[in-house]
């Protein structure tokens, strides 16, 4: 199970802090992403880390704004998010991938977090 918290309502240039705290039967697992999903458009990539080594991989859209850490001992994943756009605005997923390979699909992802709106206001 994946529990998201931390989105809201921001203005232009704010910042935010979202987590993704796992629990149960997910772990262990090989990374987690986050993911965003504005009305009416896909679910896109927007930042991720591999669980053993924390290495990062980011969306060039969020690089140098936004950034992933974990938390091994909460199982817990956060992306800080700085100098938000109003094209920032969407509903944020954290999910869990179980196995080895890209982290920048969610299509390859186990399990699914229940989304977080941020709404960044021009």
């Amino acid at each position: 199970q994946l529990q998201a918290s931390g989105g809201g309502l921001v203005q232009a240039g704010g910042s935010l802090r979202l987590s993704c705290a796992a629990s149960g039967r997910t772990f262990g697992h090989y990374g987690m992403g986050w993911f965003r999903q504005a009305p009416e458009k896909g679910r896109d990539f927007v930042a991720a880390i591999t669980w053993s080594s924390g290495r990062t991989y980011y969306d060039n859209s969020v690089k140098g704004r936004f950034t992933i850490s974990k938390d091994t001992a909460k199982n817990t994943v956060y992306l800080q998010m700085n100098s938000l756009k109003p094209e920032d605005t969407a509903v944020y997923y954290c999910g869990i991938k179980s196995s080895l390979g890209t982290l920048n699909y969610p299509r390859y992802y186990d399990y699914w977090g229940q989304g977080t709106q941020v709404t960044v206001s021009s």
